[in-house]
């Protein structure tokens, strides 16, 4: 793979913005090079840039080298970057599986950039072959969320692998919810594949959906466009201090997902003794799809009781589905005992 060839030709060229503290390393006493108020610290000061230390830290969590890193504002920051930099609008395309998270639809739409939906099978299972006849020459990029959302399982290693070593172009693995399934990130392969990246989040097993914080793990190579053409300072000081905080509390997130994990092992049980439900299906993530006869009813009941869920029922294999996430045991509870009252 010969990343210059990938890229948009203006972003080959790119000269990108360099801020006050791009040009500057080490410790200093004064500074008084980029306009900044003088008063209010440390908020008066524009934040670090490139987040080196917190990528330190990061890096020490995932053993994955900082250079290696690019941190977003959520995932969505690193998806739309990526299909900035490499595909041309109203030219080339993007192909992801169908059905899947909504935002590689959105992020192609506000680039104007063509999207190849490739179904998966019955079962939400991944055909890698099938999605690799769906590329053609205008195809940069290949989207792949594993575990899938609104599906909830994983996608098959083999697969997947089979779709990295088949393209020419970037396969992205959005490893959103990779926390709930042990065992299953692509990370400790990521040296030996140049065409791929691979996206994780702290929204979701760590709790800091509110800071909004994603990752993109890649080649140096790749991430340094994604830092070439990223807003200067796209992360702000309050995000990063609270990560650094926040990051010191890993047994207490391992403690979480185990509890969620055991949690959504309960309710898969409880949904399937409901006689509407027709079918609740496997997931290595923080919610359930569960299938049913009448979910638009029970949606608007539950709406109706104060508790909302997600309705996927208009979503491309999903139909008469609801999307429900594993709450903790009194928020479970609070939906049991509310099915029990339509029942």
């Amino acid at each position: 793979m010969e990343l210059n060839k990938l890229l948009r030709k203006n972003i080959r060229t790119l000269k990108p913005y360099s801020s006050a503290r791009d040009e500057f390393s080490g410790e200093a006493m004064v500074f008084l090079d980029a306009n900044e108020n003088p008063y209010r610290e440390p908020y008066n000061r524009y934040p670090d840039p490139i987040q080196k230390e917190l990528k330190q830290k990061i890096s020490k969590l995932k053993n994955i080298p900082s250079n290696n890193i690019f941190l977003g504002n959520g995932s969505d920051e690193p998806i739309d970057l990526l299909i900035r930099a490499f595909c041309e609008p109203g030219v080339e395309n993007i192909v992801t599986i169908n059905p899947t998270y909504g935002m590689y639809q959105v992020a192609a739409d506000i680039n104007n950039v063509e999207v190849i939906k490739v179904s998966l099978t019955s079962e939400f299972e991944l055909d890698g072959e099938k999605l690799l006849q769906a590329v053609n020459d205008s195809t940069k990029l290949i989207f792949l969320c594993s575990p899938n959302n609104p599906s909830g399982n994983s996608l098959d290693k083999n697969e997947i692998l089979k779709v990295i070593n088949g393209f020419n172009g970037l396969v992205i693995i959005d490893e959103a919810y990779i926390d709930f399934a042990p065992g299953k990130s692509l990370l400790p392969v990521l040296e030996k594949y140049p065409n791929l990246v691979i996206l994780q989040t702290f929204s979701k097993a760590w709790g800091m959906a509110g800071i909004r914080l994603g990752m993109a793990f890649a080649s140096v190579e790749i991430i340094n466009v994604l830092n070439k053409i990223k807003y200067p300072y796209n992360l702000n000081i309050l995000t990063q201090q609270k990560a650094m905080e926040l990051l010191d509390n890993e047994k207490q997130v391992n403690v979480w997902v185990k509890k969620l994990i055991e949690e959504r092992e309960k309710m898969a049980k409880y949904f399937s003794k409901l006689y509407f439900v027709t079918k609740v299906h496997p997931s290595d993530a923080n919610f359930l799809l569960v299938s049913m006869k009448n979910a638009k009813a029970i949606y608007n009941y539950l709406v109706e009781s104060g508790i909302i869920v997600r309705d996927r029922s208009k979503v491309h294999l999903c139909e008469n589905s609801l999307r429900i996430t594993i709450g903790s045991m009194e928020e479970d509870n609070v939906l049991i005992q509310a099915l029990k009252d339509y029942i």
